[in-house]
């Protein structure tokens, strides 16, 4: 083993020397916030998308314009975040752009003009694209400090924040407040819990570990292989990913827009319904990303990544040709399983390849978000020439290409750091 893995290793430790576990563990809960404040907005953007399209009278096609423009304006917030975030710090980049996503949220509900849904739309993507860019460039700073995964488990309490988000929209359906009176609320929430997160974001815990060359998964190995070094590679391995991550929430985004439109078109199901069949989706995928850490700590990114899309496939089918609720929302249920653990160990692979992890993961998450230009919108306008259920075989044909690309969030990782030498024991 080379010299500078072991120095590499020695930086990430240092990341937590002068800190101590307390502040460790509420640095994480403040990350954890943040996941949490974006899954709330994304499932109360999500889950109203059908009462957005009654009050304005657009059509499905509009209304999948309305999705193309949300992910144009994070596309753009991605880009400019990614150098931000190098700069400034992940924590203090979060801590501006999550509570705006947050704020910005409700704006294309505000009223029934379409050209204010647009604007609305756009402004809230570009917040949404550079809270997307800083949370995971903290929580890949927060992997090299415990030296071992836990991007996962992070994505995991952004699904968590979709539960409540859509279990807040159902309770508001069933009640019929106003779909105004409801974002506002969920906003609202999402921005207390950045205040409450604001002193621990800005620890410089985050900075310290984002300087370190390398997460302590990712060890030196073309220097011990002798294959090309990461330098040179790293483009080539930037659009893996990002074609990778494309296509995962290509799947994670068709879900999150058209479970509940396609329950209420398809199956005749009521509001509340169709956001119970949302919410069967982020359920079992935060399930999946409270575990699936562990089980890619001991069989690999690969194997999470391929037999998790094998799960995409199966749910996606069973969806499309369920003629009962309950089916379909089983199928959704496996769709969200076997997506738990892709995109954030894409995220953690991508946010490895260099020491500048906020400019990498904003390629490789732009990439990735491209698929809700191309992703959800597809589906709205191919809904709109044949029906929604048919253009729900795309994350069918995605799915399965995930199962064939696994390979490339392969990582030198399988033996855990303290395993590999005398290195500082991973935090637990």
């Amino acid at each position: 083993m080379s010299s500078s893995s072991v120095s590499d290793r020695g930086a990430s430790s240092s990341a937590v020397s002068g800190c101590s576990r307390r502040d460790l563990v509420r640095v994480r809960l403040a990350v954890i916030a943040v996941f949490m404040t974006f899954g709330i907005s994304i499932a109360a953007w999500a889950v109203h998308l059908p009462s957005l399209q009654r009050a304005t009278g657009i059509s499905t096609a509009m209304l999948g314009t309305v999705i193309l423009l949300h992910g144009l304006g994070a596309l753009v917030g991605m880009q400019v975040s990614g150098p931000l975030s190098d700069r400034w710090g992940s924590g203090r980049l979060a801590l501006g752009t999550a509570p705006l996503m947050a704020a910005c949220m409700p704006l294309p509900f505000l009223t029934d003009s379409v050209g204010w849904v647009f604007c609305g739309a756009l402004a809230f993507g570009i917040a949404t694209g550079g809270a997307e860019v800083s949370m995971n460039a903290a929580g890949v700073a927060l992997e090299r400090v415990y030296q071992r995964p836990i991007m996962s488990s992070f994505h995991g309490m952004f699904s968590i924040g979709n539960v409540i988000g859509s279990g807040i929209a159902a309770i508001g359906f069933l009640v019929e407040a106003s779909t105004v009176v409801m974002t506002g609320l969920m906003a609202a929430v999402g921005i207390t819990l950045m205040v409450a997160a604001s002193t621990w974001l800005r620890h410089p815990m985050l900075a310290e570990a984002a300087e370190a060359p390398d997460a302590p998964e990712a060890p030196d190995a073309a220097a011990v292989s002798g294959q090309r070094s990461p330098r040179k590679s790293g483009k080539s391995r930037v659009l893996l990913l990002g074609a990778l991550a494309f296509l995962c929430l290509l799947c994670e985004g068709s879900a999150m827009d058209w479970s509940s439109l396609h329950a209420q078109e398809h199956l005749g199901a009521s509001p509340a319904q169709g956001a119970m069949a949302f919410a069967a989706f982020v359920s079992s995928m935060t399930i999946g990303r409270l575990v699936v850490d562990r089980i890619a700590h001991r069989v690999g990114a690969v194997a999470v990544v391929r037999y998790g899309s094998v799960l995409v496939v199966a749910g996606a089918l069973l969806v499309v040709t369920a003629t009962m609720l309950p089916f379909t929302m089983l199928g959704w249920a496996l769709f969200g399983l076997g997506l738990a653990g892709s995109a954030p160990l894409v995220f953690s692979a991508a946010g490895n390849l260099g020491p500048d992890s906020g400019r990498v993961l904003s390629r490789v998450v732009g990439m990735g978000y491209l698929a809700f230009l191309a992703g959800p919108a597809l589906v709205g306008w191919i809904g709109e020439v044949t029906s929604l259920n048919t253009a729900l075989f795309i994350p069918v044909v995605a799915g399965a290409v995930c199962v064939l690309a696994a390979g490339t969030v392969r990582r030198e990782d399988h033996v855990a750091p303290a395993q590999q030498s005398g290195a500082t024991p991973p935090v637990r």
